[in-house]
Order: C-alpha cells, then structure tokens, then sequence
C-alpha cells in the first residue's frame, strides 16, 4: 500500500533529540521523512490506531535497523491489535538495542495471541529482574491477567501482592495497580478486601480513566 499523506507543517523537531540521534544513520531526507511519520504514528495511536499502524510500517520500512524504528511499529500494531506483527517489532527491536524493552507489552501480546502461558515465562524471565519500577507494575498487571486467563485466580492476587500495592502510592502506576488488585481479589471471592481497593482506586482515579467507581456499585 502507498505510504499514508504527511502533513506539510511537522516540525521533527517535536520527537526526543535521542531518537533524531538515532535517525541521523539514515540519509538525510529518509530520516526527516522517517521521522515524519513516527510523529504522526504517535500522534494517531489513540483516535485512529490503524492510520498510526501504516505510519508506523512506512518508518519501518524506511529504518528497519534503528531499534526505535521497530519499536514505534510495534507499539502501533500493539494498540491496532495485531498482536503477532506486535511481537516480531518488539522482539527485533530487543535484539539491536539490548535490554529489556517493551517487555510488558510482549506479554499482553502473548495474552491477545492466546498464549497466557507466554506470558507468565517473560514475568519470570532474568530481563524481567531488569526493568524499571514503572514496568514492574505493568508486567505484573500482564502475568496477573495471565493467571485470570488460566483460571488461577489465586495467583492473580499473590502475582499483584509482589508488587506491592499500598494505600499510601500516588500516581498512575499506583492507581492501575490498585484496580487490577482489586478486581484480582473480586475474582478470588475477596469482596470486602475488593471493595476497599476499588474506594482507593477510586480516590486517586479523579480523572476516572477506570470504572472503579462503577465497580464499587457491585457491592
């Protein structure tokens, strides 16, 4: 397929100087135009996830050695649902630039591709030890779904007992924490212990990016 419209006014200096660092192995117009549509892949992930998805592959297509290339694009297929192109980007984009990468979202992958025992192995693997607290909060919120998945509600709650939610964590990572950790333990048959997670999801959730305060209705 043709690559999708650029608009006329991008200004590539929106993206991190980091990522036009790593641009500049390209030719001078294919990194601009590279990071042209990396620009506009992010700026179409939420509204329109398939436009950001062929964005992303044109970037892809025109960097497929630049690490951050391949991530962007799997990241796109990721929020499009193409979980399969999803894992092979990120995956190739782990073996240029090392380190742990998107390992959270690899395991969703593994989820949405049907494979929740994947996805239990990357939360027990040596790179997960490796990642910032941020990602250990969505990797176990991943390896936590995972278990729900197989049944194992159980092991849902203690997978989210190792990541130690508390009361007393501000923020969004604390906040998706919260939630998943409540809805483990409503799952498990834990209602009153639920319900205290969901009031506290719903006192940091002002914004109410979750349904907690819709979830507290159920008991």
């Amino acid at each position: 397929m043709a690559d999708p419209d650029l608009p006329d006014d991008i200004d590539i200096n929106d993206l991190d100087p980091l990522i036009l660092q790593d641009l500049r192995v390209l030719s001078k117009d294919n990194a601009e135009e590279t990071a042209k549509h990396m620009i506009m892949a992010a700026e179409w992930m939420e509204d329109d996830p398939q436009l950001a998805l062929r964005h992303a592959r044109a970037a892809k297509d025109r960097a497929g050695r630049v690490a951050v290339a391949r991530e962007v694009n799997g990241i796109a297929a990721y929020h499009a649902g193409e979980w399969k192109e999803a894992l092979a980007e990120l995956r190739a984009a782990r073996r240029i630039s090392g380190g742990p990468g998107m390992l959270a979202v690899m395991a969703d992958c593994e989820r949405g591709l049907g494979r929740p025992e994947k996805a239990i192995e990357l939360g027990r693997s040596e790179e997960a030890q490796q990642v910032d607290a941020e990602t250990a909060i969505e990797l176990a919120i991943v390896v936590a779904g995972a278990r729900q998945d197989l049944g194992q509600n159980d092991s849902a709650v203690v997978t989210l007992q190792r990541a130690n939610p508390s009361k007393d964590a501000k923020g969004i990572p604390a906040m998706r924490l919260s939630y998943a950790y409540a809805n483990a333990l409503a799952e498990a048959g834990r209602k009153e212990e639920a319900k205290e997670w969901f009031e506290h999801t719903a006192k940091l959730d002002v914004d109410q990016w979750t349904d907690a305060h819709e979830r507290l209705k159920e008991f």
